[in-house]
């Protein structure tokens, strides 16, 4: 009869969750954060001069929608991988298939260009700074889906804070997007695709002792 008690006043205090309790916490973690990667690129980096004469061409619109749907597709990683025994799958699918689409289109432009321009293409003028302004950018992000992560239950670690990883380096690629003038597709699949692939391993590593319970 003790254990019987001890039960039902267990399960008497237990309140029931609101279905939406997973995606709000996911939005409130990744907003603020994205809100906290924005300001950190217009004072540090500055949002490019010629915006809004760059919005008018399909290049800039190109690199737009890469970024986002790797964004969207990390963002949603976030939210699946919360749950005990969640999984990416779908999202890697997603996010490999916007790669490969990507490095289509970067091999029909090098088609279309002569061969002695296919390194100016490749390096752009930013080179050196690209990938590690994306990571850098993405720190305020991995830190926010970590929080979001801690607060739920994911089981498998080392595979969430990949996904905490990916979805940071993704949306961080979205917001340096608006300051880098780079438009050249070898340039965006290569080097904004290792921006992202860099915030994942350094989620995957460093998640597997954050988000420990």
């Amino acid at each position: 009869m003790m254990t019987n008690d001890l039960i039902t006043r267990l399960t008497g205090e237990l309140k029931p969750v609101p279905r939406t309790a997973v995606i709000m916490r996911v939005a409130t973690g990744l907003g603020i954060s994205l809100a906290a990667s924005a300001i950190l690129m217009l004072l540090w980096l500055g949002m490019r001069p010629d915006l809004a004469e760059a919005s008018t061409t399909m290049m800039f619109w190109t690199k737009f929608g890469y970024t986002l749907i790797l964004a969207v597709a990390g963002a949603w990683a976030v939210k699946r991988i919360a749950h005990p025994l969640g999984s990416i799958r779908v999202n890697l699918g997603l996010m490999a298939g916007a790669i490969v689409v990507m490095i289509i289109l970067a091999f029909a432009q090098l088609a279309m260009t002569p061969p002695d321009e296919y390194m100016a293409m490749l390096k752009g003028r930013t080179i050196a700074v690209c990938t590690f302004n994306i990571v850098i950018l993405s720190l305020p992000l991995l830190i926010g889906a970590f929080w979001v992560l801690r607060g739920l239950a994911p089981t498998r670690l080392t595979v969430a804070g990949a996904a905490a990883g990916l979805a940071a380096g993704a949306i961080a690629a979205l917001v340096y997007s608006f300051h880098c003038f780079e438009s050249a597709m070898p340039f965006i699949a290569v080097w904004y695709t290792l921006g992202v692939l860099v915030a994942g391993l350094i989620g995957a590593i460093t998640g597997r002792f954050i988000l420990r319970w």
